[in-house]
């Protein structure tokens, strides 16, 4: 059983420079049968730019509350309806932030407060960020808020470190998003 099949996930891309493995993990989750929107920061744009997830997923991207005017109530409220999963990748230390204080000016941040379904987060960030206490304090926050993690790695940085904070590989995101369904897939049966 193929537990991505028809699944709607969308993706929230913030300004990090892993924002490149995003898009091979959008082109894997259209591969395995999922429908994927992506929704981007201003800062995102300058990483990775709209067309290539236009290319990818065959929709339009997400860049405002209010434009492609798709949903008369507001994007916020018609992406997050139909959602079965929101992941955001890369999940920066200001995104972080925000999303721990409940903060919403703009659609990335909007939606975490907007979904109703699960959310997982794979932050990405220099070594020195992710260790600091604030970023540590808003993870544990989101973390007692229900939200899920998608760890972070050890290994080279852009910056030219080598340390914590890579986000987490295409193929282990993918694995764990599939675990999850996987996981409702067989509460389903059971009922």
């Amino acid at each position: 059983m193929n537990v991505f099949q028809n699944r709607e996930i969308l993706i929230g891309v913030t300004g990090g420079i892993s924002a490149y493995k995003t898009a091979d993990l959008t082109s894997k989750l259209i591969q395995a049968g999922a429908f994927v929107t992506v929704a981007m920061t201003e800062a995102a744009k300058k990483f990775v730019g709209p067309t290539t997830f236009e290319a990818l997923t065959n929709r339009p991207v997400y860049e405002n509350l209010f434009q492609p005017v798709e949903h008369p109530q507001g994007e916020h409220i018609g992406l997050a309806r139909r959602a079965d999963l929101y992941l955001i990748a890369p999940a920066t230390a200001d995104f972080l932030a925000k999303a721990a204080h409940g903060h919403a000016n703009d659609l990335v941040s909007t939606l975490v407060l907007t979904v109703t379904c699960p959310v997982f987060l794979a932050p990405a960030m220099n070594t020195e960020m992710w260790n600091k206490p604030p970023v540590q304090r808003n993870i544990q926050q989101l973390k007692e808020d229900g939200l899920n993690f998608v760890e972070p790695g050890n290994g080279w940085l852009s910056c030219g470190q080598i340390g914590a904070g890579r986000m987490a590989e295409p193929a282990d995101i993918f694995e764990q998003l599939r675990k999850h369904f996987e996981s409702l897939s067989s509460d389903e049966r059971i009922v």
